[in-house]
């Protein structure tokens, strides 16, 4: 496995490949690889001849309050968990490699505006930059993205469509620890008393699955979602809502396929967790 911190170097090693005729696959991370990622990982080793992550934490996708500086990062532990799931080359540059002063934004405004990007008004278009810039220097056939993250995915998927990218978006399920707290890098910044209160996640998941059916309002399943999580004192909610899978936009009733989401604090921490019902 390789480590490459320059444009210019990976440029070089994925255009040999291809002129092998290798396919070339891409899982953008931002490091503190946890089994969520091997996951993705793993899929794309499966689907390509070459295996590419990106370790970068991204700063255009932090807003001036949150937690760039104290995000967490570890790339010994990721390169050898990289180097054991057959990972040809980590893309691993520095913020001044990928962004000069001033530089350009990419942004998919109307998806960006609701759950997510109604707090964090710059995250997206953070996101949208950085994996545009990613897919310029990589070329990959196919980049794997998890649906933890499904607002995200779904703008991803967005900017391929209207940006004209030749390249497959591929989904990849939640991962989840035994307790089914969903797998997060931030998980390592509770608390044992807050990892426990963190369950009410999950637990108002399991219940929207319960409720949800074709035809019910939404609040049917949401109300009970948001009692469970506000009954846990260390929690506060963002928010919990329903909409519609393809436009984030809010719906009232499940009369179409839909993503229920949730950003829930837990002491100081922010996590995020989802689930989807198709029609």
């Amino acid at each position: 496995m390789k480590v490459a911190t320059t444009i210019k170097e990976t440029r070089e090693l994925v255009k040999a490949w291809k002129r092998e005729g290798l396919s070339v696959g891409l899982v953008p991370t931002m490091g503190y690889l946890h089994e969520g990622h091997a996951s993705l990982i793993r899929k794309c080793r499966e689907e390509n001849d070459r295996v590419v992550v990106s370790v970068f934490v991204n700063p255009t996708q932090f807003g001036p309050n949150e937690d760039l500086e104290a995000y967490p990062r570890d790339f010994k532990r990721d390169s050898e968990l990289c180097d054991s799931l057959g990972a040809d080359l980590i893309f691993h540059p520095e913020p001044e490699e990928m962004y000069t002063d001033p530089h350009a934004f990419v942004s998919i405004d109307t998806l960006s505006e609701t759950l997510c990007g109604k707090t964090r008004p710059i995250h997206f278009k953070g996101v949208c930059t950085v994996v545009s810039k990613l897919f310029n220097i990589v070329q990959p056939d196919n980049a794997y993205f998890g649906q933890k993250d499904a607002q995200q995915l779904a703008i991803i998927r967005k900017m391929v469509q209207d940006l004209n990218f030749d390249i497959r978006i591929v989904g990849c399920p939640i991962i989840r620890e035994e307790d089914g707290l969903a797998k997060s890098s931030r998980n390592t910044y509770l608390s044992p008393e807050e990892r426990q209160a963190a369950l009410c996640l999950s637990r108002a998941v399991k219940k929207g699955q319960e409720l949800i059916s074709t035809g019910c309002s939404a609040d049917f399943v949401l109300a009970p979602m948001k009692g469970l999580i506000e009954a846990e004192p260390l929690a506060k909610i963002d928010y919990v809502s329903m909409v519609d899978a393809l436009t984030m936009q809010p719906v009232e009733t499940v009369d179409r396929s839909v993503l229920i989401a949730m950003a829930v604090y837990i002491g100081k921490t922010r996590l995020i967790d989802n689930f989807s019902y198709e029609i």
